[in-house]
């Protein structure tokens, strides 16, 4: 067994099955379906460097929005929907999910849009035909 099977966050937790290993590109296990936690892992690590990231909001505010993101784009860039015509029910689910997070829609937005952007930035082509 390999580091590849454990996550880049805790070297002791696996959350592939063995002999498979995870691409911290794409946030996906070889043989196995999109995997959200190495997706968590980036986000943690690189918000803080984004354009929209303002110093009063802490990763937990903003945690959700990526969430939002990163699982729309696993679940619906492949269908070749655009973030643009789906933004009614990223909104809703944002809202739904939000939690504690101090993030209102019209803040969380870009921080959803960057998490979408980097899904389809690991897939072959251009899934949603927005030229990105």
């Amino acid at each position: 067994m390999t580091d590849t099977n454990r996550t880049a966050g805790n070297p002791g937790r696996r959350d592939t099955q063995p002999g498979a290993s995870i691409s911290r590109a794409t946030g996906k296990a070889e043989g196995s379906a999109f995997n959200p936690s190495v997706h968590d892992i980036y986000w943690r690590e690189a918000y803080s460097r984004e354009p929209y990231y303002r110093a009063d909001y802490t990763y937990d505010d903003y945690a959700p929005a990526y969430r939002t993101g990163y699982e729309a784009g696993g679940r619906y860039l492949g269908q070749g929907r655009r973030f643009d015509d789906l933004e009614s029910e990223l909104r809703s689910n944002y809202e739904r999910i939000k939690g504690k997070s101090r993030l209102a829609w019209h803040d969380a937005k870009e921080a959803v849009r960057a998490a979408w952007h980097r899904v389809e930035r690991m897939m072959p082509g251009d899934l949603d035909n927005d030229g990105r």
